[in-house]
């Protein structure tokens, strides 16, 4: 396949002319298979499109029997063509009849060639189509021939990335505009309905082709020395790549950016005729299609650092720089890599209707302020911000982890039901916001917020919650651009007292480390950080932190009672040591003249399984005890919450969790200490329900739970439950879940799980 005269050069600027004439799109792709297979001196040229369905159409041919136009497809895993869509890698055979995956359609006429050369139509990594030339000689294809097609596709695939051709064909909405449906991990409950926003929208490269292919080399030239000077100078310097990102990811960035390989691509590809920023955006495709097919995890996550080199890059190229959180339309739904809470938060809140994370797990960072702001979440949705463009209907399950990106009408009417019929139950949950949540045989339930940021205060009144159970202080430094001072503060802990009014707040001291790293405190390397230096373990070990947060939290308080309590606590003697501290505060704000709080309670959250063992002594030390059953759970099953692959392994009403519970519940009763549950459990029905059974009667839970929490509360019988409970763990001797048996009776008596 000899290139004609002019080469690929003059091939993309009659590519340019072809698509820019006033025809039909069928007339024009017609137009464009003729114009490859003269350029590349081939007999055929062929262009299959993915359908709806995910089979491969054939929609234009200039060589093959042209009756068979949208007549024949294929499934994505047949024949040659198959295997191109199905790898997004090229295939060059001299023979290609001789190739175990070659499929024969005889409406096609192709059995007379040998030759052939297909390449998948790439956009952001997913494949939209093949392009195919064939020969009737046996000849063998050049690498500079695979290279000149692979250029001619990138512009093929705009084409189809367009929408133009999907007329063409009923049901052929392309690979980029067909619906996709995902499953990911429910962050945040609730769903959305709205359009597509990019957090840090693909760089939209209008201007394919080249007019000085000299010009786009030195373009190409000086921006990757302007990314590589970049990255060298934050390498010096020590710092992150936007919030907090280590160093040992930047050196990973800087050995991309120098990756020989990877600058001789895009070179070629500007040889070819691209624009330096189009040569960008083909490599990159390439290397997204072919790391997202990957089934090792770790080069599956170089993906991300490719893409991050590839968009300073491009942004260097075009001129962009960061975006904003400004300008949000209606009915918004981010789509983004990831995302920090402080991110989030740029963004308008009244027109936010979900979020949509390639990252992030149900603890992470950005899924606790998405709850508290009430925003529909889902996150590890492999390849989100490739799979859509900016503007494409979208829809968020934050209840069942699925989105759905330009889904078709039926999916949408079946879900905007479904927002319907949640609202209907909202609205019966508001009707329940002034009755007190008391069981059938009289059993009191305290129902408490988890809250964090202000915004979750407003809550309080919605949702008739008699107070705050656990307020997340850490949430103030995570978001924060330096490390807060004493008057900052004591200047929200007041904002706090005030929105709350003579309600009760329990606030958490500062709970960092592990995977709650502050930007701007240097990352701590350790082999298991979830064991490591965090929580109370900093505060005791740098007790000025302490002392200041204390001290704030202290004076905030003035002439009102105050309820603090210490995370992480695997000793005794660590409460002590905490308790202390308070009162060496005390002692100098009384010194000072300053207004103490009228009544200071301090507590520990039992979520280090060590304080099951000392749970006696804890619970006459403390004035009362919070079982933070999210950390609990990971410890005593030795299992990474955030690990998907082991995250499910355990079940909370299991035997061993069960009896984990009732040792809290009933040991801390025998000591007058109160027992709150301020876990992830207490605001699921079912669990709350058992764990009214073993003796809890304080929850603290999200805002959206409180309703559902109630309506069971108000349907259950706290003594029959007991007795349920009590007898199956009697007979529980193997580890199996009290689950079956307590849905059995929930359904039996009505109470709404």
């Amino acid at each position: 396949m000899p290139a004609a005269p002019g080469g690929p050069r003059l091939l993309l600027r009659r590519l340019r002319e072809a698509m820019a004439e006033p025809v039909s799109p069928q007339q024009r792709l017609d137009r464009i298979v003729v114009l490859i297979a003269a350029n590349v001196i081939a007999e055929v040229c062929s262009v299959y499109v993915v359908r709806d369905d995910n089979t491969l159409e054939l929609f234009a041919t200039e060589g093959l029997n042209r009756d068979a136009v949208h007549i024949t497809r294929m499934r994505a895993d047949e024949g040659l063509v198959g295997l191109i869509a199905k790898t997004a890698e090229p295939l060059a055979l001299s023979d290609a009849q001789s190739h175990p995956s070659f499929s024969y359609r005889p409406e096609t006429g192709e059995e007379i060639y040998h030759a052939f050369l297909g390449v998948p139509l790439l956009r952001a990594g997913n494949t939209l189509g093949v392009l195919v030339v064939q020969n009737k000689t046996y000849r063998v294809y050049s690498e500079e021939e695979i290279e000149a097609l692979q250029t001619t596709a990138m512009v093929l695939a705009e084409l189809i990335a367009s929408g133009e051709l999907q007329a063409l064909s009923p049901g052929a909405g392309t690979a980029a505009r067909r619906p996709v449906s995902q499953r990911g991990v429910a962050l945040a409950d609730g769903i959305g309905l709205g359009h597509v926003v990019l957090h840090e929208p693909r760089i939209i490269v209008k201007t394919l082709i080249a007019e000085n292919v000299e010009r786009e080399v030195e373009r190409l030239e000086a921006a990757i020395e302007d990314v590589r000077s970049a990255i060298d100078e934050l390498v010096e310097r020590g710092d992150g790549i936007g919030s907090g990102e280590s160093r040992e990811i930047l050196e990973t960035v800087r050995m991309f950016a120098h990756d020989k390989g990877w600058l001789r691509r895009m070179r070629e590809a500007v040889q070819s005729g691209l624009t330096a920023e189009a040569a960008v955006e083909r490599v990159q495709s390439d290397n997204r299609a072919r790391m997202l097919r990957q089934s090792d995890p770790y080069l599956r996550d170089r993906l991300h650092d490719l893409d991050d080199l590839a968009n300073r890059l491009l942004r260097r190229l075009v001129g962009q720089e960061g975006r904003s959180g400004d300008g949000l339309p209606e009915n918004a739904i981010l789509v983004a890599r990831s995302m920090g809470p402080a991110a989030l938060l740029d963004y308008d809140r009244a027109r936010l209707r979900g979020v949509v994370l390639e990252e992030g797990g149900p603890t992470s960072h950005i899924a606790i302020v998405a709850r508290a702001l009430g925003i529909p979440a889902v996150g590890e949705i492999a390849n989100a911000t490739g799979l859509c463009d900016s503007g494409d209907a979208i829809i968020v399950d934050g209840l069942s982890g699925e989105v759905q990106i330009r889904p078709t009408p039926e999916v949408e009417a079946s879900y905007a039901e479904m927002v319907r019929l949640r609202a209907r139950r909202q609205e019966q949950y508001r009707a329940l916001r002034d009755v007190p949540a008391v069981t059938r045989d009289g059993v009191k339930i305290g129902l408490h917020l988890n809250a964090g940021l202000l915004v979750d205060l407003t809550h309080l009144h919605e949702t008739g919650a008699e107070g705050v159970g656990l307020f997340r202080t850490e949430l103030q430094f995570m978001i924060a651009e330096r490390m807060p001072s004493a008057a900052e503060q004591q200047t929200l802990y007041e904002a706090v007292y005030s929105a709350t009014g003579d309600l009760p707040v329990t606030i958490r001291t500062l709970d960092i480390g592990g995977d709650k790293i502050l930007p701007y405190m240097p990352a701590l390397e350790e082999e298991n950080p979830a064991l490591g230096w965090r929580a109370i373990r900093i505060g005791l070990d740098r007790p000025a932190l302490l002392r200041v947060q204390l001290r704030a939290l202290l004076k905030a308080a003035a002439g009102r009672p105050i309820k603090i309590m210490f995370p992480m606590v695997a000793t005794v003697e660590e409460f002590t040591r905490a308790r202390d501290i308070v009162e060496r505060e005390k002692a100098h704000l009384r010194r000072h003249g300053y207004v103490l709080p009228s009544d200071c309670r301090l507590g520990a959250m039992v979520e280090v399984p060590s304080l099951l063992f000392q749970i006696d002594e804890i619970a006459r030390e403390a004035d009362f005890l919070s079982v933070g059953s999210n950390d609990l759970m990971q410890f005593l099953f030795a299992v990474d919450r955030e690990n998907r692959r082991v995250a499910n392994r355990f079940d909370p009403l299991s035997g061993a969790a069960m009896r984990a519970f009732r040792l809290i519940a009933d040991r801390a009763a025998a000591q007058g200490c109160p027992a709150t549950v301020c876990g992830e459990i207490g605001g699921r029905p079912l669990e709350a329900l058992a764990l009214i059974g073993l003796g809890f009667r304080e929850f603290s839970m999200s805002p959206a739970a409180i309703g559902p929490i109630k309506a069971m509360v108000l349907s259950a019988h706290a003594g029959e439950v007991a007795q349920l409970i009590e007898t199956e763990l009697n007979r529980v001797t193997d580890g199996a879940s009290v689950r079956p048996a307590l849905a059995a009776y929930a359904k039996a008596n009505g109470v709404p799980i």
